[in-house]
Formats: C-alpha cells, structure tokens, sequence
C-alpha cells in the first residue's frame, strides 16, 4: 500500500514539473513574442477608423515586426487612439514626421500598423510622441468606387453595342463605308490620289531646293541679280526704256486708232471714197471726166499744131529746143 502511493506521488510529482516547464517556457515565448522582456518606448497615432484593428496587433516598419500594439482606446469625437509599444533597438530608424497607416498581415490577414521611415533631417522619436495618421481606404470606399466603376464600364458596353448595331446595320460614316462598297472603293481610290500627291509634293519640295541651291550659286545670274548692283541698276534702265517704249506704243496704237475711225467716218475726203459709195461715184465721174478732158485737149493741141496760124510758132519752138540740145552735147 505504501508502495503504491509512492508511486502515485512520483508520477504527480512528474507531471507537476512537466506542467511548470512548460508554463514557464510558454511565459517566456509570448513574452518574447511581445517583447515583454525588452526595453520599449511608446509612440501612438489617432486614427478615424481602426477598421478592426485589435489590442496585441503587430507594428511593422520596413517589412519587419518591431512592437505590438499595447492599447486602443477613443478619443474627441469618433477617434481612436492606438498607442504601440517599439523597440528601443529600432528607435533611431524612426524619425518623428514617419506616417503610421493601417494595413494587413496578407491578403486576409490580421490588421497591423505599418510605419515609414520619413525623412533623415528629421529627429528620431521619443517616448510619447504621436505620429501623424495616414486616412484609410476603407471596404466601402472601395466596394463604392468599384460600383462606380462597373456602372461606367456599363454604359461603355451599352453605348458601344448601340455603335456596334447601327454600325451593322450601315448608318453613320463607319456604317456606310464597311457597308457600301462603292463607297469604300471611292475612298480607297482617294488615298491613291492622296498618297500621288503627297509624292508629288515631296518631289516638288526636292526640285524647289535644287532651285534655290542654283539661285544661291556664286557668279549666277540669280546671284548677280541679287548683289550686283551695277547689273541691277542696267536691268532697271532696260525696264524703263521697255516702259517708255510701251507707252510710245500705246500712244501710236491710239493715233491708229483715230486715223482707223476717220477713214469710218464720212466727214472727209478718204472716208467718202472708203464709205459713201454715191461720193465714190461721183468722184469716179469727175476722173471720168477728167481723162475725157485731157483727151480732147490732146487732140485741140495737135489740131493747134497743124494750123497754118500757129505752125510757125511750134517750128520755132522746135528748132530752138534742138539747138540747145546740141550746145548741150558740145559742152
């Protein structure tokens, strides 16, 4: 019997020590865990919504976890104030314009405080200070913009199958030029002439600077013509004589001009012959005349010449007309 008890009491006594090891060496692991057992400042931030975020809740900064969130408590009207418990150790990484935004542990983890770096002018944290709090997405925010977004996106589909209808059924300019081959054809051909001209034009640019390389040329006419100005100055007198001589043209054009219309008009000699045929007529009948005038006078003449009044007269005449012809050849 007093075996039995013995035994009974080592085996106790064993699990009893077991059961001590084990709460001291789960003590020490949360502990740790917490960082119980090392030296800690405290920093905290005021936020609008934590959005779950719980007591004992990790701080990260730069990816690792560097404290645990010690309290949460509200503060003023609807905030919440999150003191956390940092290592000592990370403490000069820290400066005190760092942001402090709520994020997750993974996808679907738990809620952490996530803390930047800030900027190194700035002086690291002390024990106490608050750091400004960066607002939060919340879930509704982004299942609201997410909604926005679905509504838009649906009306794109909704405008573009109305396009993509009308655009099938041959209305509109995209409708009538996928629809119409005619059409489509007619524009096909305009790019061609399109694409001649711009070939054109890009051969006519290439012409035009070989032209103006030429006018540019030393000791060309464009050249002198442009600085020379002797050669200017003999180009500007070949223009004025040119104009001199076009208004001596012009002035001999208008006097043809008036000499043409009085040979039109009837209020002179030349234009009576040329215009009024009864005066024409008329002086034709006056030469007329005129001949038959000197005609008879021909033959009074001679008929004077025979008569024996006058035939001595004309001998005369005629002797002393030959003897001056042949002192004339003596001489």
């Amino acid at each position: 019997m007093a075996s039995g008890d013995n035994k009974r009491a080592i085996t106790v006594g064993i699990f009893l020590s077991l059961g001590l090891v084990i709460f001291i060496l789960g003590v020490f692991t949360l502990g740790g865990q917490q960082k119980s057992f090392e030296k800690n400042i405290h920093i905290s931030a005021v936020f609008d919504d934590v959005s779950g975020l719980k007591k004992g809740n990790d701080v990260w900064f730069s990816g690792v976890k560097v404290g645990t969130i010690s309290s949460i408590k509200f503060v003023g009207i609807s905030q919440v104030d999150v003191k956390m418990r940092i290592d000592e150790s990370t403490q000069q990484y820290i400066h005190r314009n760092s942001g402090v935004k709520i994020s997750s542990d993974g996808f679907i983890g738990n809620k952490i405080i996530v803390i930047d770096g800030g900027s190194p002018q700035a002086p690291v944290v002390q024990e106490g200070d608050v750091l400004q709090a960066e607002k939060l997405t919340s879930t509704d925010d982004i299942i609201k913009t997410l909604q926005q977004n679905n509504q838009n996106l649906l009306a794109i589909t909704t405008d573009f199958k109305l396009l993509s209808h009308k655009i099938l059924q041959g209305k509109g300019t995209v409708g009538t030029l996928l629809a119409d081959s005619l059409m489509g054809e007619q524009l096909r051909k305009s790019m061609t002439n399109l694409q001649a001209a711009t070939s054109s034009a890009a051969h006519l640019a290439v012409e035009l600077d070989r032209f103006s390389n030429k006018m540019n040329t030393k000791g060309g006419f464009a050249d002198k013509l442009l600085t020379d100005t002797a050669t200017f100055n003999r180009i500007k007198g070949a223009v004025t004589q040119l104009q001199v001589a076009a208004n001596n043209a012009s002035v001999l054009t208008e006097n043809l001009n008036k000499a043409s219309n009085k040979l039109n008009s009837t209020d002179n000699a030349i234009g009576v012959l040329l215009n009024d045929p009864k005066g024409a007529v008329q002086v034709q009948t006056t030469l007329n005349n005129l001949q038959q005038s000197s005609v008879k006078l021909n033959e009074d003449l001679e008929a004077a010449q025979h008569n024996f009044l006058l035939k001595g007269f004309f001998k005369s005449k005629e002797k002393a007309k030959q003897d001056s012809i042949k002192a004339a050849n003596k001489k």
